[in-house]
């Protein structure tokens, strides 16, 4: 059995821990439906982060796990941005992981 997430009239299949299964289902409603579940609602903040996640992703064809995706941030954002605590304000189960559900990717490496 898959897992899905319901957008809408509709539904895009997710694996167990919640990662699309599909990586072109991916937009904006399936982010914002993503942090339904979690009961968050998408800031510009949270959207920074999740652009700045597609676009790496789009660049180096991986996610980057939380230590690489601190630095990276802190370097494009700033450093009030590239920091944990920032993060972890945004995305409380974890920055990488949830950042990457909401932004489409797949589960960054290193990660449990």
């Amino acid at each position: 059995m898959t897992a899905a997430v319901a957008i809408k009239d509709s539904e895009v299949a997710v694996d167990e821990e919640g990662y699309l299964v599909n990586l072109a289902d991916w937009n904006e409603e399936v982010a914002n439906a993503m942090a339904a579940e979690d009961n968050i609602a998408l800031t510009e903040n949270h959207w920074e982060v999740i652009n700045f996640l597609r676009d790496y992703y789009a660049e180096y064809q991986v996610a980057p796990a939380i230590r690489v995706l601190t630095k990276a941030i802190g370097k494009k954002l700033g450093p009030e941005k590239g920091n944990s605590k920032y993060l972890y304000e945004l995305f409380p189960y974890g920055p990488a992981k949830q950042a990457c559900r909401y932004a489409g990717l797949p589960k960054p490496t290193g990660c449990i």
